[in-house]
């Protein structure tokens, strides 16, 4: 069995470039600079998961939101590469993007592939506005690794359904105007996965609670957030009852395979490179080029996903790959500037300092999120035969 059958990523498929990328860059970098001035961007101490509703206003009104959805929903039909080249500019500048990230990355394209008019109609819009926050629910307090052994079930009830159960890990679901549940909305049957669905859930109902999860950088992003009979609409059934799983593995796609799964400590390695390239240290050089070089090669794999994605193709275990991979590099990058930078990390110090606190307080969470390593290489094994 040869190597490119098993890995599609070395096909001949070109990564359309017929945007003058350059213009695109220094325009997304201009507007970095003047966030940075006004103070919603402070360098080395947000993530990409720091929720600032202002700073997705702003996205908004450049335009940098819903790049490829369609102008009936407030989108602006640009290319796929031009979405990734904006998403780059502010992921290595460590823009705080959690407002509307998860919504923009993989919540309005399941919407509107898979998603009632209704649905679109109402949701799509506060999405390319920049005034809409959607949650993951897929994770749960006992299930593990496992989705196939959620407990959390929705009841058919007059005009949609009645919603019990329990998430957990949901990015800023206290701010959330939406989760995407997966439920169970009939029993279990032969198959694991039988009787799974994804529901649209409106947050503004009183029998939903958030309870926050503070982190190791004593923030509160992630969430547990419990289900007490919330209703949800009919329209706001993603697809056909029981097509969860083939949805969840769809948005798992996007999830796992855009530059947010490498870029998440791009403002550490970018200060490693300016001082190595300052104190012309052969050996920090050495170092920074190879993290370099494996960032390039990624990259290389997160466009060709980019693209197949765009185009409907079937990705198969690319985006697994591509996400174990990403989770090596962003929480090996912390461990080398220790060795490297002379520097305390300091949450309060300068930016460099900044971002090395921030680096290794995150990372750890980084083989967790989008699902663990281990099971993901168990994931790779079962596409490449081996188990």
């Amino acid at each position: 069995m040869s190597i490119p059958r098993l890995f599609p990523i070395f096909d001949a498929v070109p990564v359309s470039r017929t945007i003058d990328e350059a213009a695109l860059r220094a325009e997304v970098r201009a507007f970095v600079q003047a966030e940075i001035k006004s103070g919603t961007l402070v360098p080395g101490r947000q993530t990409w998961t720091t929720w600032n509703r202002a700073f997705s206003l702003r996205c908004a009104e450049e335009g940098y939101i819903a790049m490829t959805m369609p102008k009936q929903y407030g989108g602006h039909e640009r290319s796929p590469f031009e979405r990734y080249v904006v998403c780059e500019e502010l992921l290595a500048a460590g823009a705080p993007q959690g407002s509307h990230w998860i919504a923009d990355r993989q919540s309005a394209p399941q919407i509107l592939r898979n998603g009632s008019q209704r649905a679109k109609d109402e949701i799509l819009p506060k999405i390319a506005a920049g005034t809409c926050t959607i949650g993951i629910g897929m994770s749960e307090p006992d299930s593990g690794s496992d989705l196939s052994s959620i407990r959390t079930r929705a009841e058919k009830v007059e005009g949609g359904f009645a919603l019990y159960g329990q998430k957990v890990w949901t990015t800023n679901a206290q701010h959330a105007d939406y989760i995407i549940a997966l439920c169970r909305t009939s029993p279990r049957g032969e198959g694991r996965y039988d009787g799974l669905s994804q529901l649209v859930v409106p947050m503004d109902q009183p029998a939903i609670t958030t309870r926050p999860l503070r982190d190791l950088r004593g923030e509160e992003e992630l969430n547990e957030v419990t289900f007490d009979g919330a209703f949800v609409p009919d329209d706001f059934l993603l697809g056909a009852e029981g097509d969860g799983w083939r949805l969840v593995n769809e948005e798992l796609g996007f999830e796992r395979s855009g530059p947010d799964r490498i870029l998440s400590t791009f403002v550490l390695l970018s200060t490693m490179a300016d001082m190595a390239a300052d104190s012309a240290d052969r050996f920090a050089m050495a170092e920074v080029g190879r993290l370099t070089a494996r960032l390039s090669a990624i990259r290389q794999l997160s466009l060709r996903i980019n693209r197949r994605l765009a185009t409907g193709q079937d990705i198969g275990g690319m985006a697994t790959i591509m996400k174990d991979t990403g989770t090596a590099l962003e929480q090996e990058i912390p461990e080398v500037a220790r060795r490297l930078l002379d520097l305390v990390p300091s949450g309060n110090g300068n930016p460099a300092q900044a971002a090395l606190a921030t680096a290794i307080l995150s990372a750890p969470s980084f083989s967790l999120r989008g699902g663990t390593r281990e099971i993901l290489k168990g994931m790779i094994a079962r596409e490449m035969g081996l188990r």
